[in-house]
Protein backbone atom coordinates (compact mmCIF):
# COMPACT_ATOMS: atom_id res chain seq x y z
CA UNK A 1 0.00 0.00 0.00
CA UNK A 2 1.75 3.03 -0.93
CA UNK A 3 1.40 6.01 1.74
CA UNK A 4 0.81 9.44 0.33
CA UNK A 5 1.04 12.58 1.91
CA UNK A 6 -0.35 15.78 0.20
CA UNK A 7 1.10 19.36 0.37
CA UNK A 8 -1.49 22.10 -0.16
CA UNK A 9 -1.82 25.80 0.13
CA UNK A 10 -5.82 26.47 -1.49
CA UNK A 11 -8.93 25.05 -1.58
CA UNK A 12 -7.77 21.45 -2.36
CA UNK A 13 -9.64 20.01 -5.60
CA UNK A 14 -6.46 18.04 -6.61
CA UNK A 15 -6.84 16.33 -2.97
CA UNK A 16 -10.19 16.01 -3.07
CA UNK A 17 -9.43 14.13 -6.68
CA UNK A 18 -7.38 12.04 -5.45
CA UNK A 19 -9.22 10.91 -2.08
CA UNK A 20 -12.25 10.29 -4.71
CA UNK A 21 -10.03 8.50 -7.13
CA UNK A 22 -9.43 6.25 -4.11
CA UNK A 23 -12.70 5.73 -3.36
CA UNK A 24 -14.03 4.68 -6.18
CA UNK A 25 -11.10 2.36 -7.22
CA UNK A 26 -8.93 4.35 -9.90
CA UNK A 27 -6.14 4.53 -7.63
CA UNK A 28 -5.90 1.16 -6.13
CA UNK A 29 -3.15 0.22 -3.43
CA UNK A 30 -2.45 3.68 -2.39
CA UNK A 31 -3.94 5.83 0.99
CA UNK A 32 -3.71 9.49 1.37
CA UNK A 33 -2.17 9.01 4.98
CA UNK A 34 -1.75 13.02 5.75
CA UNK A 35 -2.25 16.53 4.38
CA UNK A 36 -0.11 19.26 5.27
CA UNK A 37 -0.81 23.12 4.61
CA UNK A 38 0.81 26.56 5.57
CA UNK A 39 -2.36 28.01 4.96
CA UNK A 40 -4.21 27.56 8.48
CA UNK A 41 -7.61 28.75 6.68
CA UNK A 42 -6.87 26.16 3.31
CA UNK A 43 -10.34 24.76 2.81
CA UNK A 44 -8.00 21.54 2.08
CA UNK A 45 -7.81 20.72 5.51
CA UNK A 46 -11.60 20.85 5.83
CA UNK A 47 -11.48 17.93 2.90
CA UNK A 48 -8.78 16.36 4.76
CA UNK A 49 -10.81 16.18 8.09
CA UNK A 50 -14.21 15.08 6.51
CA UNK A 51 -12.36 12.59 4.99
CA UNK A 52 -10.93 11.18 8.02
CA UNK A 53 -7.62 11.81 7.00
CA UNK A 54 -5.05 13.76 9.45
CA UNK A 55 -4.27 17.32 8.57
CA UNK A 56 -1.86 20.40 10.27
CA UNK A 57 -0.85 23.71 9.20
CA UNK A 58 2.78 24.49 9.77
CA UNK A 59 3.36 27.97 8.47
CA UNK A 60 6.80 30.13 7.78
CA UNK A 61 4.99 32.97 9.45
CA UNK A 62 5.18 31.01 13.01
CA UNK A 63 9.05 30.37 12.91
CA UNK A 64 11.59 33.02 13.26
CA UNK A 65 13.86 32.08 10.35
CA UNK A 66 13.50 29.69 7.43
CA UNK A 67 16.02 27.66 8.84
CA UNK A 68 13.96 26.67 11.72
CA UNK A 69 10.61 26.58 9.56
CA UNK A 70 12.53 24.15 7.02
CA UNK A 71 13.56 22.15 9.81
CA UNK A 72 10.16 21.67 11.50
CA UNK A 73 8.22 21.43 8.37
CA UNK A 74 10.95 18.03 7.44
CA UNK A 75 9.85 16.38 10.98
CA UNK A 76 6.12 17.05 10.31
CA UNK A 77 6.66 15.18 6.51
CA UNK A 78 8.98 12.39 8.36
CA UNK A 79 6.92 11.69 10.89
CA UNK A 80 4.07 10.57 8.13
CA UNK A 81 6.67 8.16 6.66
CA UNK A 82 5.17 8.57 3.29
CA UNK A 83 6.00 6.37 0.12
CA UNK A 84 5.24 9.63 -2.04
CA UNK A 85 4.83 13.27 -1.53
CA UNK A 86 2.10 15.17 -3.60
CA UNK A 87 2.13 18.94 -3.74
CA UNK A 88 -0.75 20.28 -4.87
CA UNK A 89 -1.25 23.60 -5.21
CA UNK A 90 1.79 23.79 -2.34
CA UNK A 91 2.83 27.26 -2.77
CA UNK A 92 6.32 26.94 -0.49
CA UNK A 93 9.61 26.54 -1.61
CA UNK A 94 10.47 22.66 -0.93
CA UNK A 95 13.52 22.78 1.35
CA UNK A 96 16.60 21.23 -0.45
CA UNK A 97 17.17 18.50 2.32
CA UNK A 98 14.13 16.99 2.01
CA UNK A 99 14.05 16.81 -2.32
CA UNK A 100 17.69 15.33 -1.61
CA UNK A 101 16.57 13.23 1.30
CA UNK A 102 12.93 11.99 -1.08
CA UNK A 103 14.38 11.94 -4.57
CA UNK A 104 11.95 10.75 -7.35
CA UNK A 105 9.45 10.66 -4.79
CA UNK A 106 7.70 14.17 -4.88
CA UNK A 107 5.79 14.78 -7.29
CA UNK A 108 3.76 17.94 -8.66
CA UNK A 109 0.87 19.36 -10.73
CA UNK A 110 1.51 22.21 -12.87
CA UNK A 111 -1.29 23.91 -15.12
CA UNK A 112 0.35 24.29 -18.26
CA UNK A 113 2.56 21.68 -20.27
CA UNK A 114 5.83 22.22 -19.29
CA UNK A 115 8.12 23.93 -20.61
CA UNK A 116 5.51 26.57 -21.59
CA UNK A 117 4.01 28.74 -18.73
CA UNK A 118 6.44 27.31 -16.03
CA UNK A 119 9.42 28.44 -13.51
CA UNK A 120 9.24 31.10 -10.86
CA UNK A 121 6.34 33.28 -11.47
CA UNK A 122 3.76 31.25 -13.00
CA UNK A 123 1.72 29.90 -10.70
CA UNK A 124 -2.35 29.69 -10.17
CA UNK A 125 -4.37 32.24 -12.10
CA UNK A 126 -0.88 33.90 -13.58
CA UNK A 127 -0.60 30.76 -15.88
CA UNK A 128 -3.67 31.06 -17.48
CA UNK A 129 -3.12 35.07 -17.81
CA UNK A 130 0.30 34.59 -19.39
CA UNK A 131 -1.42 31.84 -21.87
CA UNK A 132 -4.43 33.90 -22.64
CA UNK A 133 -1.66 37.04 -23.69
CA UNK A 134 0.26 35.14 -25.69
CA UNK A 135 -2.73 33.69 -27.52
CA UNK A 136 -2.24 29.94 -27.68
CA UNK A 137 -4.52 27.63 -29.20
CA UNK A 138 -3.82 24.58 -26.36
CA UNK A 139 -2.90 24.73 -22.92
CA UNK A 140 -3.06 21.82 -20.88
CA UNK A 141 -0.99 20.68 -17.13
CA UNK A 142 1.68 18.61 -16.52
CA UNK A 143 2.40 16.50 -13.70
CA UNK A 144 6.53 15.44 -12.90
CA UNK A 145 9.13 14.69 -10.22
CA UNK A 146 10.27 17.60 -8.49
CA UNK A 147 14.06 18.50 -8.26
CA UNK A 148 15.98 21.55 -6.98
CA UNK A 149 14.62 23.81 -10.37
CA UNK A 150 10.83 25.24 -10.62
CA UNK A 151 9.25 22.80 -12.84
CA UNK A 152 12.27 21.48 -13.98
CA UNK A 153 11.70 17.68 -12.70
CA UNK A 154 11.51 14.89 -14.99
CA UNK A 155 7.83 14.78 -16.78
CA UNK A 156 5.42 11.57 -15.95
CA UNK A 157 2.23 12.79 -17.68
CA UNK A 158 0.85 15.55 -19.54
CA UNK A 159 -2.58 16.22 -20.99
CA UNK A 160 -3.69 18.88 -23.57
CA UNK A 161 -6.27 21.19 -22.83
CA UNK A 162 -8.14 23.34 -26.12
CA UNK A 163 -8.66 27.11 -25.64
CA UNK A 164 -11.69 28.71 -26.81
CA UNK A 165 -12.99 31.97 -28.38
CA UNK A 166 -14.28 34.07 -24.86
CA UNK A 167 -12.05 32.21 -22.53
CA UNK A 168 -11.29 34.03 -19.27
CA UNK A 169 -7.96 33.26 -17.61
CA UNK A 170 -10.85 31.45 -14.57
CA UNK A 171 -12.92 30.02 -16.62
CA UNK A 172 -9.71 28.67 -18.57
CA UNK A 173 -8.60 27.31 -15.10
CA UNK A 174 -11.87 25.46 -14.74
CA UNK A 175 -11.11 23.35 -17.70
CA UNK A 176 -7.69 22.96 -17.07
CA UNK A 177 -9.13 21.28 -13.59
CA UNK A 178 -11.69 19.35 -14.94
CA UNK A 179 -10.00 18.34 -18.28
CA UNK A 180 -6.40 17.46 -16.84
CA UNK A 181 -5.40 18.15 -13.71
CA UNK A 182 -8.32 16.19 -11.99
CA UNK A 183 -7.29 12.89 -14.03
CA UNK A 184 -3.52 13.02 -14.50
CA UNK A 185 -2.64 13.11 -10.71
CA UNK A 186 -4.82 10.33 -9.96
CA UNK A 187 -3.39 8.41 -12.41
CA UNK A 188 0.54 9.63 -12.03
CA UNK A 189 -0.42 8.65 -8.20
CA UNK A 190 -1.66 5.02 -9.52
CA UNK A 191 0.79 4.31 -11.84
CA UNK A 192 3.75 4.76 -9.37
CA UNK A 193 1.61 2.70 -6.75
CA UNK A 194 2.52 -0.24 -9.28
CA UNK A 195 5.82 0.40 -9.51
CA UNK A 196 5.05 1.59 -13.09
CA UNK A 197 7.18 4.59 -13.54
CA UNK A 198 10.65 4.74 -13.85
CA UNK A 199 13.25 7.64 -14.19
CA UNK A 200 16.59 7.18 -16.08
CA UNK A 201 19.21 10.24 -17.06
CA UNK A 202 16.68 12.69 -15.10
CA UNK A 203 14.01 11.47 -17.83
CA UNK A 204 10.63 9.73 -16.36
CA UNK A 205 9.26 6.64 -18.62
CA UNK A 206 5.46 4.83 -18.07
CA UNK A 207 5.44 1.29 -18.35
CA UNK A 208 2.44 -0.63 -20.02
CA UNK A 209 0.53 -2.47 -17.82
CA UNK A 210 1.30 -6.16 -17.47
CA UNK A 211 -1.22 -8.19 -19.28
Amino acid sequence: MLKVLVLVSGGGTNLQAILDSIADGRIKDAEVVGVISNNPNAYALKRAEAAGVPGRCISPKSFGTREEFNEKFLEAVDACQPDLIVLAGFLVVIPPAMTAKYRNRIINIHPSLIPSFCGTGYYGLKVHEAALERGVKVVGATVHFVDEGTDTGPIILQKAVEVRPGDTPEILQRRVMEQAEWKILPEAVDLIAHGRVSVTDGRAAVTEEDR
